[in-house]
């Protein structure tokens, strides 16, 4: 497990740090928000030269990778300290070409958080799959993402500290 993870940001620190990353800075890729509780998080793709398919319109990577790590990091800053997530599979349909700007944007409930602690008691994996929708400026949804995550706490993680 990378020292990343065992590291906890700011929202507002990550999402500085995060728009620096250079595969999403070449993408056109920018975090706009995320919630002080890591609850929340909003993407924007720009719909620039360097991110254009054949036809002009969004390449499907760079749709793609706008969505690759936010529920996992979502869920390491809600979960209590000695847990694994990772993204292990992801699907993506697309609806119609993205010609402008799109969004994702990412929503974490309680109810998420508490089927996760449940299901992952007494050593056992946890593997959902919660699907994402991508957006242009007026709401018309460009792609549907699904994101399978892989969810199990350390072995050994008996006494979980915040």
């Amino acid at each position: 497990m990378g020292a990343l993870t065992r590291l906890r940001f700011s929202a507002g620190l990550f999402r500085f740090g995060i728009n620096l990353w250079p595969p999403f800075v070449g993408a056109g890729i920018h975090v706009t928000e995320i919630s002080p509780d890591f609850r929340s998080v909003t993407v924007r793709l720009r719909h620039g030269l360097l991110n254009r398919n054949y036809f002009g319109t969004h390449y499907g990577g760079s749709l793609f990778s706008m969505t690759d790590p936010f529920y996992a990091l979502m869920l390491l800053h809600n979960l209590p300290r000695g847990y694994v997530v990772w993204d292990k599979m992801s699907a993506i349909d697309f609806k119609v070409p993205g010609r402008g700007d799109v969004f994702a944007r990412f929503k974490l409930g309680e109810e998420q958080i508490a089927d996760v602690l449940a299901r992952t008691g007494e050593d056992r994996k946890y593997e959902p799959t919660w699907s994402i929708d991508i957006v242009d400026i007026d709401g018309q949804v460009v792609a549907t993402v699904a994101k399978t995550l892989y969810i199990r706490r350390k072995r050994g993680s008996d006494k979980l500290a915040d």
